[in-house]
C-alpha cells in the first residue's frame, strides 16, 4: 500500500497505512540494538513501500526525450538517499521530505545529460548562476553585466566567470560533417577545414640535431651527403662528380654516417 492508495480495508486509508508501515521500518532501521539482518530488510522495504512516490516524480518528466524507466531508476537513487537520511524527530512526512530530493536527483540527471561534452558539476552549476544572475543585473543595470559586476554577485572570481562562460560552449556542439553555410548539397564541411597531422614533424628535432654537427664536416663529406641524401644520387654519380671511386665514396659515406650518428648519441 502506498500513499496513491484508494481506501484500504480495516478502517485505514492506503496512505495511513502507507505511513503506519513507514514508521514501523523506520523504527526498526534507526534501532541500533536491531540485528543488521533486520536493519537491511527495513531499509530494503522503505525503498520498496515507497517506489509509486519516485514513479510519480518521474511522471512529470516525461516527454523530454529520456525513457521513464531511466527517469524511475535515477529517482530511485534519491529515493535511497531520503531514506539514509531521513530524522523521525523532524515531524514532517517521509513523502514531504523525500520529493524534493527525488526530482532534484532527476532534474541533476537532465542537467548532466543535457551536455554535449562532459564538464565539471563545478562548471555547470555556475553556468545556471551566472544565467540568473545575468538577467537580474540586466534588469537592475539597464545592460548587460561586466564580468566583474558578474563575479561579485555571484561571490567568485573574474577568472571563474570566464570559466563558467566559456564552459557554456560545452553545452551544444556543432557536427565536424555540417557545412560552412549550414546548408546540404556538397558544400565543405567543418572537417575539410581541419588540417592533418604533418608526418614530417617527427623529423623536425632530429634534423635540427644534425645541422650542427654537418656544420663540422669537411666540405667533401658534407657534398657527399648532400648529393646522396638531398639530390638521390647514387654511389656512381657522386664518383663521376667529386672524381673519385665508388669504393672511396662508399667508404667516405660510411665514415662519415658513423660519425654522425655517435655524435648524436654522445649529445
Amino acid at each position: 500500500m502506498t500513499e496513491l492508495d484508494d481506501d484500504a480495508p480495516g478502517g485505514l486509508t492506503g496512505a495511513e497505512l502507507t505511513r503506519q508501515r513507514s514508521a514501523d521500518l523506520f523504527a526498526v532501521l534507526r534501532d541500533e540494538d536491531a540485528p543488521q539482518a533486520s536493519r537491511d530488510a527495513a531499509r530494503e522495504g522503505l525503498v520498496r513501500l515507497h517506489l509509486p512516490l519516485v514513479e510519480h516524480c518521474a511522471r512529470r518528466f516525461r516527454n523530454r526525450g529520456e525513457p521513464l524507466e531511466d527517469l524511475v531508476q535515477v529517482g530511485t537513487i534519491g529515493l535511497i538517499k531520503s531514506v539514509d537520511r531521513f530524522d523521525l524527530e523532524r515531524g514532517v512526512e517521509f513523502s514531504t521530505y523525500a520529493t524534493p530530493t527525488i526530482i532534484g536527483e532527476i532534474k541533476r540527471y537532465f542537467r548532466d545529460k543535457g551536455w554535449a561534452i562532459r564538464v565539471p558539476r563545478r562548471l555547470q552549476e555556475l553556468r545556471m548562476q551566472i544565467g540568473t544572475a545575468t538577467g537580474e543585473l540586466t534588469q537592475s543595470l539597464g545592460r548587460s553585466p561586466t564580468a566583474r559586476e558578474l563575479a561579485e554577485a555571484i561571490g567568485c572570481t573574474v577568472e571563474e566567470i570566464v570559466e563558467g562562460i566559456e564552459s557554456s560552449n560545452a553545452y551544444s556542439t556543432l557536427s565536424l560533417d555540417a557545412s560552412d553555410d549550414g546548408e546540404d548539397g556538397g558544400a565543405a564541411t567543418m572537417l575539410d577545414a581541419i588540417g592533418i597531422e604533418d608526418i614530417g614533424l617527427e623529423h623536425v628535432e632530429i634534423r635540427e640535431s644534425i645541422k650542427p654537427l654537418l656544420d663540422r664536416l669537411a666540405p667533401r663529406e658534407k657534398k657527399i651527403l648532400l648529393l646522396r641524401f638531398f639530390k638521390n644520387m647514387t654511389q656512381s654519380q657522386i664518383a663521376e662528380e667529386i672524381g673519385v671511386s665508388q669504393m672511396h665514396v662508399s667508404r667516405l659515406l660510411n665514415r662519415t654516417l658513423e660519425q654522425l650518428r655517435t655524435s648524436l648519441e654522445q649529445d
